[in-house]
């Protein structure tokens, strides 16, 4: 098979596809490809990857070409044949169609299309309606003008084999995603084995926003990526949060990566684009359907270390994202709200399942990271009871709430003599705790005037904590 010029020069085209070049004006095989199939440094607008002059110089986020633009060696990327194969297979069939990915496992993608088009044999178990459907679909396929739009949008199409692919997605099997469309200029690899799903109600709270964001911006602090769909609500407070901290964030699209969804989002995408990355199944134009919002809530939960839902209802679609993570073994965690509001409903039931609580970033990072990263111990406000000794405090818990006791109930209770009962009695008295009537001793409690004998004036609160801590 000729293969182009990865470096954007003069290259050949595979035969396959031949037929495509002629159709837009390009000569056939062993002529130009078309503008946009260069390196990312060739593509308008698209910025060097960290410090890596060009994709394939020994990064993880290459896509098989060196920096000097030569194809890298051989299985360090995907033959160009193959990747246009997966490239109009993202327009002619829809995303996680198992069947299909049996077929593309068995057959592999140029097969599989030439299959599909009625150029070969035909995949076990088609029938003649979908052959006869595909056909006529893909009379509309162009995977070199896709591959050049998405180019000059600052993208790349990426597939199983190439260096920048997540390995996490092929657990969903035959499920897996044909192919990825990015745009932005981050690695996708390197970002999604340390990244964090925050997904939740669109329609969510004051209080799910605020959550939300502050999850976004906890996690981008402590250098976790967050991943989102982009939706209006707790998906789009998580993005806006990291994008606050300086921090990385994904937006996995149910469009294409050219089609802003929703609308109202669209500067949040853009903005997205250019500091973290995009990336959908769907190829440059594809709209969003009911039907492929649910199908990408898969990417999210595979692609990540752990899912977080902020705010859902019953029938949310967050809660199909939580519950296809525990079913690949991810982390899956909810943050808890208000038990009269149906916003939270779905949450709840999550974690009386297998849900994990959580209420900060510090906790989410202690469930997906790694050893020592540990949450804070959590501890209530300091009282002046806990700066009592522990024989004293053990006098004061033998007061009871009502009434008074005499000193022979207290010595019992607490577990110390008669003497030293008293003695530690006379210092509680003269902290402010207690007060005495006659052989009784009495807790005093805020508020209520003292009529017990008291030692000088009764003691305000900086006094009291003061006398404790000499």
């Amino acid at each position: 098979m000729s293969t182009p010029a990865a470096g954007g020069d003069r290259g050949t085209v595979p035969a396959l596809f031949s037929d495509l070049w002629q159709r837009d004006g390009v000569a056939d095989e062993g002529q130009g490809l078309p503008e946009g199939w260069g390196t990312p440094d060739e593509r308008q607008g698209l910025p060097e990857r960290r410090g890596v002059a060009d994709e394939g110089q020994g990064h993880p986020e290459g896509q098989g070409v060196a920096d000097d633009g030569q194809r890298l060696p051989e299985g360090r990327g995907v033959p160009d044949e193959e990747r246009l194969a997966r490239a109009a297979l993202t327009r002619l069939v829809e995303p996680g169609d198992e069947g299909v990915g049996r077929w593309l496992r068995r057959m592999g993608p140029v097969a599989l299309w030439r299959a599909l088009t009625g150029k070969g044999k035909p995949p076990p178990g088609a029938t003649g309606d979908r052959l006869a459907g595909c056909a006529l679909r893909a009379a509309g396929v162009d995977p070199v003008a896709d591959l050049a739009l998405i180019a000059r949008c600052g993208g790349r199409f990426i597939c199983p084999g190439d260096l920048d692919w997540p390995g996490q997605l092929d657990d969903l099997g035959d499920a897996r995603p044909v192919g990825l469309w990015v745009r932005g200029p981050a690695g996708l690899r390197m970002w999604a084995l340390r990244s964090v799903a925050v997904v939740g109600a669109r329609a969510c709270s004051d209080y799910g926003a605020h959550v939300a964001a502050a999850l976004g911006t906890g996690l981008a602090e402590r250098g976790w990526v967050v991943v989102s769909g982009a939706a209006h609500g707790v998906d789009g407070a998580a993005h806006r949060g990291a994008l606050a901290a300086g921090g990385a964030t994904i937006a996995v699209l149910a469009s294409g990566v050219d089609v802003p969804y929703p609308r109202g989002h669209a500067e949040l995408i853009e903005r997205i684009g250019e500091q973290g990355l995009v990336l959908a199944e769907l190829p440059p134009g594809a709209h969003p359907t009911r039907a492929r919002f649910v199908l990408r809530n898969r990417v999210i939960a595979a692609l990540t270390r752990g899912t977080v839902v902020v705010e859902a209802q019953y029938r949310s679609g967050s809660l199909v994202t939580a519950r296809r993570a525990q079913q690949l073994g991810r982390s899956t965690m909810g943050v808890p709200g208000p038990v009269t509001s149906g916003l939270s409903a779905g949450v709840h039931e999550l974690l009386r399942g297998e849900a994990v609580l959580v209420s900060d970033a510090a906790e989410v990072a202690e469930l997906v990271g790694g050893i020592g990263d540990l949450a804070p111990e959590r501890r209530g406000p300091l009282v002046e009871r806990d700066l009592l000794d522990p024989v004293t405090a053990r006098v004061l818990e033998a007061l009871s709430a009502r009434g008074g006791n005499d000193l022979r109930d207290v010595a019992r209770d607490s577990g110390t003599g008669c003497d030293e009962a008293l003695g530690r009695l006379h210092e509680l008295l003269a902290l402010g705790f207690v007060e005495r009537h006659g052989d009784r001793w009495e807790l005093v409690r805020p508020g209520r005037p003292s009529g017990g004998v008291r030692r000088g004036d009764p003691p305000n609160r900086g006094n009291r904590v003061k006398g404790l801590r000499r």
